[in-house]
């Protein structure tokens, strides 16, 4: 007979599981209305990001369940103290698809430069990195967390590179300002989904491993 804390604790993971694919869908969408400037598009995003919150705040309320009741050990505790962690970062790159939609509604139109800036090679590699790090939970894979992590340095460099051209871009002529910067601003956020996707792998290797791999890269 199962334990009232391995049905919570598969519970958990089921839900965790389902905000991963919903966050997944997210960044998929988000990268194809900035790709077709789809305004339509981009509001359904805003729109489903409500249940991601929704998820959130169950998930949320599952680990305050099994702390509570229970006294989980070893790997179930490494479990549910990470998945509030994975959780957060889940729900944030949930957000950042929210903010880079609202940016790209503030352009009436994409600029001619925009395809000069090698956006969709760029956002495809935060793309792999969230892919790869739901993939890295799902299995408990620690090696696969641990090449999305060193996958991060590429993403920055890619988006540096973008910031550097949009800058030269804007000097060039003042009606370039406006988009310029919004399109900064959305590889910003872009380098961000990286980020938390590393921080979700982090929290992989430390449910698997017991250990962090914070400080070796």
């Amino acid at each position: 007979m199962e334990r009232p804390f391995d049905i919570q604790l598969e519970k958990l993971k089921t839900k965790l599981i389902k905000m991963c694919s919903l966050v997944d869908e997210q960044v998929e969408l988000v990268i194809k209305a900035v790709l077709e400037h789809d305004h339509e598009l981009a509001g359904q995003i805003a729109e489903k990001d409500d249940t991601i919150d929704k998820y959130d705040v169950k998930i949320e309320k599952i680990c305050q369940k099994l702390f509570a009741l229970n006294q989980p050990v070893a790997m179930d505790l490494r479990l549910v103290m990470s998945a509030l962690k994975i959780n957060s970062n889940l729900e944030r790159v949930g957000d950042l698809t929210v903010i880079i939609s609202h940016n790209i509604k503030d352009l009436n139109e994409k600029p001619a430069f925009f395809d000069n800036l090698n956006f969709e090679e760029t956002a495809r590699k935060s793309q792999e990195m969230i892919k790869k790090a739901i993939d890295s939970f799902i299995y408990n894979d620690p090696n696969l967390a641990r090449a999305v992590m060193g996958m991060d340095d590429k993403l920055d460099d890619a988006v540096k590179n973008a910031s550097s051209q949009i800058l030269s871009i804007m000097k060039e002529s003042p009606d370039n300002v406006e988009a310029g910067m919004i399109y900064h601003r959305i590889f910003q956020e872009i380098e961000r989904i990286g980020d938390h996707a590393a921080n979700i792998c982090e929290e992989v290797y430390f449910i698997v491993k017991a250990r962090t791999l914070k400080h070796e890269f």
